[in-house]
């Protein structure tokens, strides 16, 4: 199977090496020319969990071409830039699979309206971090969750049964259900690293931020019962503390000045509760924090 991943940020350049792995013919679409040449240059470069440096070369692509119906398209790019993204894969045969791995709950329905009858949704569970135009961190093991949106389930399994050395996959039944779970784990902790400017970790360090956690976290478990079972807020203490050197990938952008994913994640959130009759006013208070300073221009 040939894969082709549209995005190198972080999450397509850290899939992009560790799928090279397992397959041969990886493609990676880069609209910089920098870091097109930067990568010719150097290769794929993975900064891994033990201090150890992996080293790969992939195909590097500025434009995605008709592919083969047996090319797994793989997007991994912010939600802001799907748009155009979706004219490009209308474009393509309608046997080839189509792998989506963004934040949020927005891209589910836009996604399905596509042509292509396979349609795959995965929740990356892992860090990691962009160091340069070809080197990606891999900054704490995390599972691949990967489902079904609709079309053929052979492509999935055989995602999800791949033995890949700290890098695990796990097949989940409920798409919406899994992205929607995603999304609350990003409620906890983006919003408030975004605007506090720490890592993950120092969310439990602080005795201030480690209220507004808990405080939000009970929030939307009162709104959310049902998601209880699935999270206790020793999980949500546990993931900060997991990825405690982490730089959300919220905070990450609001660094570099890039438009966030707030209303996809944090919007989208709000939104479900609003069906129910539930109102989040802490988390409206965050979302509405963040899109001021975002619309202000402000750097932070």
């Amino acid at each position: 199977m040939k894969i082709t991943i549209i995005g190198a940020g972080s999450v397509g350049m850290l899939v992009a090496s560790f799928l090279s792995e397992s397959f041969h013919d990886i493609s990676l679409i880069v609209r910089s020319n920098e870091q097109t040449t930067a990568l010719h240059e150097h290769g794929l470069v993975r900064e891994n969990l033990d201090g150890t440096i992996s080293k790969t070369k992939v195909n590097i692509k500025s434009h995605l071409t008709p592919l083969s119906e047996d090319t797994l398209i793989i997007v991994a790019v912010k939600y802001n830039q799907l748009q155009n993204i979706y004219k490009i894969l209308e474009t393509q045969h309608k046997n080839i699979p189509i792998l989506f791995l963004q934040n949020g709950l927005a891209h589910y329905e836009e996604a399905l309206c596509l042509p292509q009858e396979t349609i795959l949704f995965g929740s990356c569970q892992f860090g990691a971090e962009k160091i340069n135009q070809y080197t990606v961190a891999h900054r704490g093991i995390g599972v691949l969750k990967l489902a079904m949106g609709r079309g053929k389930e052979k492509i999935l399994h055989t995602l999800s049964e791949l033995k890949i050395q700290n890098f695990p996959t796990e097949y989940i039944e409920n798409a919406e259900q899994m992205l929607f779970e995603k999304a609350l784990l990003n409620c906890f902790i983006n919003p408030l690293t975004t605007l506090l400017m720490v890592k993950n970790g120092e969310l439990v360090e602080n005795v201030h931020s480690l209220k507004l956690l808990e405080d939000l976290y009970n929030e939307l478990m009162d709104a959310f019962p049902e998601e209880r079972e699935r999270f206790q807020f020793a999980d949500v203490k546990k993931l900060c503390i997991q990825t405690a050197s982490n730089t959300s990938s919220m905070l990450a952008d609001r660094i570099h000045n890039r438009q966030t994913e707030v209303k996809t994640i944090v919007g989208a959130v709000i939104k479900k509760a609003q069906v129910r009759g539930k109102s989040l006013p802490i988390l409206s208070t965050l979302y509405h924090l963040l899109l001021a300073v975002e619309e202000s221009g402000e750097k932070m």
